[in-house]
This record gives C-alpha cells, sequence and structure tokens, in this order.
C-alpha cells in the first residue's frame, strides 16, 4: 500500500498519535507525517504512507494555510492558551491600529522560535528543555507571509485572521509578536490548519472514516497517489522505450529539444515513462550536456 492520507487531525492529539493510530488501522509500519501540527491544533495533516514516506520531505516545503485566533492583553510562556500566564496588561487598542499591525507582517518576515517547540538543541527538543525550566539562546529564522487577513473583531481583544505562509512558520510566535508590535501583549487562543498544498481541510479524512473504508476494502478510495501529492512539481513524460533505464534510476542524456519550455536546471520533476509516474528526478547540465537524473524511483 502506497500512497497520502489527507487526515484531520483533531485537538488533543499529536502528530505521532496520528502516526501510530494510522499504523495500527492499516497494519503498516511505514507510515509518517509531513510536519508537525501542534496537539492543541486542529486540522490537515497529510500522512505518508509505504513508499509515499520517501516524498515527505518534498511535502514539507509546501505552503500552509492556517485560521487562528489571537487575544490580547496576556503573555503566556507558551504563546497559547495551555501556558501559564506571565504578564498582563489593560492597554487598549483600536480596531485601526489592530489592521496597520496585521499588515507589518507580510512578505519575509524572522520569527525567534519559542522554547515549546520541536526544534532541539543538542539533540534535545526544546519543549523537553523548558518544561524542565531551561531556556537556550535560539536564531531568528526567516519566513515568509505570502498573505494575512482580518476576518473578525471581538471587543478589539479577540482577532480571528487567515494566514497562508511558508515552512516553518510559528502561528503563536505572530501572536506574541503582533501583541509586543501593539504595545502590549498577545498569544494564540485558537488554530486550525485549512491547507497544506495541495491537501485542503474540505477533502481531509478522520480517523474513524479510514477504519471504516480499511474495513470495507475500500481504503483505495480515500488513498491519495503519490503524484498528486507532487502536482506544483512539473513533469516530464518519456516513451515505453525508456522504461528499463528509468526504473533502475540511471541517468538518461536529453536533447536540448526533449526539454519543454518551462524547464529549469536543477529542479525536482514528476518523471512519468508511459504516463505511468515513475519518481522524482531534476535535469542537469553536465559538461555542456543535458542529463536526466533521478532523485527517487518510487515504483
Amino acid at each position: 500500500m502506497n500512497g497520502i492520507l489527507n487526515i484531520f487531525k483533531p485537538k488533543g492529539l499529536s502528530s505521532h498519535d496520528i502516526v501510530r493510530e494510522v499504523r495500527k488501522i492499516l497494519g503498516i509500519r511505514k507510515v509518517g507525517h509531513t510536519g508537525t501540527l501542534d496537539p492543541n491544533a486542529s486540522g490537515v495533516l497529510p500522512i505518508c504512507i509505504g513508499k509515499a514516506t520517501r516524498i515527505s520531505e518534498y511535502l514539507l516545503n509546501s505552503y500552509k494555510v492556517y485560521v487562528g485566533e489571537l487575544t490580547l492583553g496576556y503573555k503566556t510562556d507558551t504563546q497559547d492558551e495551555d501556558g501559564i500566564v506571565l504578564k498582563q496588561s489593560n492597554k487598549i487598542v483600536t480596531e485601526s491600529e489592530i489592521i496597520k499591525a496585521f499588515d507589518c507582517f507580510k512578505g519575509e518576515i524572522y520569527q525567534l522560535p519559542p522554547m515549546y517547540s520541536a526544534l532541539k538543541h543538542k539533540g534535545k527538543k526544546l519543549y523537553e528543555l523548558a518544561r524542565e525550566g531551561i531556556e537556550v539562546e535560539r536564531e531568528k529564522r526567516k519566513v515568509h507571509i505570502y498573505d494575512i487577513s482580518i476576518l473578525n473583531i471581538v471587543d478589539n481583544n479577540k482577532i480571528l485572521f487567515r494566514v497562508r505562509c511558508s515552512r516553518g512558520t510559528y502561528i503563536r510566535t505572530l501572536c506574541d509578536d503582533i501583541g509586543q508590535l501593539l504595545g502590549t501583549y498577545g498569544y494564540m487562543s485558537y488554530l486550525i490548519r485549512e491547507e497544506v498544498y495541495p491537501f485542503n481541510i474540505k477533502e481531509s479524512v478522520s480517523l474513524d472514516s479510514i477504519y471504516d473504508k480499511y474495513n470495507d476494502k475500500k481504503i483505495e478510495d480515500i488513498l491519495i497517489p503519490m503524484d498528486k501529492g507532487l502536482k506544483d512539481f512539473k513533469h516530464l513524460n518519456f516513451p515505453s522505450f525508456f522504461w528499463k533505464k528509468l526504473s533502475n534510476g540511471e541517468k538518461l542524456e536529453l536533447k536540448q529539444d526533449d526539454i519543454p519550455k518551462g524547464i529549469e536546471l536543477d529542479e525536482f520533476l514528476r518523471i512519468y515513462c508511459d504516463n505511468t509516474f515513475i519518481g522524482v528526478g531534476k535535469v542537469i547540465n553536465r559538461n555542456e550536456k543535458y542529463i536526466l537524473k533521478m532523485d527517487k524511483v518510487l515504483l
């Protein structure tokens, strides 16, 4: 069994909990997720099955869409609703100030990763250190906010918003940073992930539905083919004559005319042979020759 399950993760379960449940339901060991979703958040969590676990590294780079809620006036140690309140402010913020502050976070920004995160320091996860009361230095990381829009403002202290962002963006840190810019405090009081491109929440399935489909021998109804998860990649399709070479991962020398317009050197591509998905490769230039080099054969 090879493919991707677009799972809706409920609040309260970790990403590893979902992986463990899928392994139990399907009776398959080779199962992995494509990027952690916090236990206190719900939403889209793509799960790779079988050979699809080998494409998870490509899916990690997909953009994400979240709907979150920022609550102003409080600072917590975890930057979310589960944390201990460290500071409080009674500052009154206007709606126009809130709108202006959100606009400041569009484009490339730098974030300081929170201590309560799965990042590692000397082999130990930051949240494990944080639980021991240890704080270590972290470097700010560049992330990209492609779009951020306010959906609703209640009493000028609860702001519901939608954000489309790059890999590595911490929404609770975003909430904390917006609070600071407004001269007060802020924490993330709600989060749902609507999309991990190309997987969206409307097409996601629950663990219960996976269990039912598997028992009814209809798991293929919801198992997404590997190449569909890479739809953002351009593709090359070769005639059946090249099947043996491609399936063995051998390099192919190409003529410039064999490379369609829009295909750039060294970019990952979906590779097909006679319309059958073979794997992921890229066109490279070596000594003025164009070579197709397979990165992963996924047959």
